[in-house]
């Protein structure tokens, strides 16, 4: 059954650059670009199998924006 992220919100400049990674930060596997939010998006293989991820988020500004979610 795949794991179903969901970003609420996010303050900045669009677009929205999202990542996901290992946590620590040591590989990331982008998502997509985003302009609007709530986003939703599967975490892929092999990310999949781990129980603590960060989500790294860069907008246009180039500000970046982390958050760690466990399971």
């Amino acid at each position: 059954m795949p794991i179903t992220v969901t970003i609420n919100d996010v303050t900045g400049s669009t677009p929205f650059y999202v990542y996901l990674c290992d946590n620590p930060e040591t590989t990331c596997i982008y998502i997509d670009v985003v302009n609007s939010f709530p986003y939703d998006f599967d975490v892929p293989a092999p990310a999949d199998t781990l129980t603590s991820y960060t989500i790294k988020i860069i907008d246009g500004n180039g500000c970046i924006k982390t958050q760690i979610l466990s399971l």
